[in-house]
Order: structure tokens, then C-alpha cells, then sequence
């Protein structure tokens, strides 16, 4: 059975699971899901796992993304970008310098209040559901951190560029309408690509198109996603029996750390942490 992760470039007006749909059919495996949710008018970097690799989409999840966005100021939308319906429109009278000096107050751990066109849950109730309703409802505001905000150039329509490194659970739809309220003159997303999550590159993506022709051939193994980290291979059978029953194991020479733990064959068993000499098994990777 397949197993291991394909980094897609997701098309537009495709959904996140609309992809993995897709990727089922193609690898004909039912294990398939993704590590942060694209929305249909974005495109860009999607890491999807396939089979035992699913495994591992928590730890993809929780990892920085790299986003291109584009702003448009003088709109403001009931969805935060500009495929939504237009509550106000302003003239816009800020030069770039103004804009420029806006953005340092995004930076670092903030404070966002999500949408209301999003999936988050509130009663059990969905709250992108209740806004096609038209029904609003007090949401709390979450910590997020922003670890780079960068003005990029105007496009020929006068849309900025906007660069953003941040945390899971970061809106670049609410990030744009919040540069444009701090402004004065409201703004609304109107593009965006996520170059980089769970340290996978545009570069690294490839299309449905290439997957459907490819196949398999483009999976990577799921320790692709741990490459930060490094490696220790068992030496012994007995040591192997221990790690692969959950138990822990001695480490010898290693410093504390977390490492990517290899059998004698050389597959993967686990994400471990070592203490004192001791590796403890963070997450297991070996059964079916």
C-alpha cells in the first residue's frame, strides 16, 4: 500500500479536500489527509499524506507557513477578501510609506479575532454557516505570532504585496482587513499563495496533473517531514524488539534532543526524545 507525503500545488477553486479526494482515487487509499486548510481561491504549497504518513499530519499542522498575499485598500467585504459582498468602499489617500509604517504593529504575538466566514465551531455550529444566514455572533480573539510582515510591490490594478511568515491559525484574509482598518480606509485580500509549510517549498510542489501521470514515484517518505532533525539507527536486535514494543531505549553518545529513530534495515520507527541517554518515543511509525 502507498504510503508517504506528495506536496501539491493547489490549484484554485479547488478545496483542500477536494484534493485529497482526488489523491485517494489516484493512490486508491482511503488513509489520505491534508496539513493545513487552503482556501478555494488560494493556491500554493498543500501537504498531503498518504497511508501510515497520516500519522504524522499533527506535526505538519502545528508548524510555521510562508504565505503571498495581496491587499486591496478602499473595500471592505463581509468575507475579508474581495470575492465577498462589498459593505463599504473608501477613497484611498495612503501613500506607501504610510502603509509601510502600518505594518510593525502586526509583528510578533498578536491578537486576531477569526472571521465569521470561517470553520471554526461555536454551539457546534460552524461559523461560516451561520454567516451565510447572515447571522453574527461575538468570537474570541486568539494569540497567533507573525514572524515576518514585508510590503512587496503594487500590481498593475494597485494591489500591494504582502509577504507573511506566521503561526497555525493565523487568517491572512482578517491580517489584510486589519492592515486596512488600521489605515483608515478598510482593505480586503485579494490573492494568495502559501509558499512554505511544515518546511516544504513551492518548489517542492507539484501539480494533480503531475500526480495522476506519476503516481507514487512522488511520494516522499514521511521522515521527510523530520529532516530537521537528526538521525539515530538502532544497532542491536534486542534494543529494536524494546522500541518497537513502546519502550523506551538507551541512546548511547546522544546529546538531549529529539531524532529520528531508525531500525537496523533502516526504516523509520520513530520520533523520539532523548534524555539523559534515554530515548523515548514521541510518536511510532512502524505497523500497519
Amino acid at each position: 500500500m502507498p504510503d508517504g507525503i506528495i506536496i501539491i500545488n493547489k490549484p484554485q477553486d479547488w478545496t483542500s479536500m477536494d484534493v485529497c479526494a482526488k489523491l485517494r482515487g489516484i493512490f486508491h487509499e482511503k488513509r489520505v489527509g491534508h496539513a493545513g486548510t487552503l482556501d478555494p481561491m488560494a493556491t500554493g504549497v498543500l501537504p498531503v499524506f498518504v497511508g501510515q504518513a497520516t500519522k504524522a499530519v499533527s506535526f505538519a499542522e502545528d508548524r510555521k507557513k510562508e504565505y503571498r498575499a495581496r491587499v486591496r485598500l478602499g473595500v471592505v467585504t463581509d468575507t475579508q477578501d474581495i470575492w465577498g459582498r462589498v459593505l463599504s468602499e473608501s477613497p484611498v489617500r495612503v501613500t506607501e510609506d504610510e502603509l509601510r509604517a502600518a505594518l510593525p504593529r502586526f509583528l510578533g504575538e498578536i491578537e486576531q479575532i477569526p472571521p465569521m466566514y470561517s470553520a471554526i465551531k461555536i454551539q457546534g455550529q460552524k461559523l461560516y454557516d451561520l454567516a451565510r444566514k447572515g447571522v453574527e455572533v461575538a468570537r474570541k480573539p486568539r494569540r497567533i505570532t507573525i514572524e515576518a510582515l514585508e510590503l512587496l510591490p503594487q500590481d498593475e490594478s494597485g494591489d500591494w504585496g504582502l509577504r507573511v511568515v506566521c503561526s497555525k491559525g493565523t487568517y491572512i484574509r482578517t491580517l489584510c482587513h486589519d492592515i486596512g482598518a488600521a489605515l483608515g480606509c478598510g482593505g480586503a485580500m485579494s490573492a494568495l499563495m502559501r509558499t512554505m509549510a511544515a518546511g516544504f517549498t513551492l518548489d517542492e510542489a507539484v501539480t494533480l496533473a503531475d500526480a495522476q501521470e506519476r503516481g507514487e514515484a512522488l511520494l516522499r517518505p514521511v521522515d521527510s517531514l523530520f529532516r530537521q532533525y537528526p538521525a539515530y539507527r538502532i544497532e542491536y536486535a534486542e534494543a529494536e524488539r524494546r522500541c518497537r514494543c513502546g519502550n523506551p531505549i538507551r541512546g548511547f553518545n546522544l546529546r538531549d534532543g529529539v531524532y529520528r529513530v531508525y531500525g537496523q534495515d533502516g526504516a523509520l520507527l520513530a520520533l523520539s526524545r532523548c534524555e539523559d541517554g534515554t530515548l523515548t518515543s514521541i510518536k511510532n511509525f512502524f505497523g500497519k
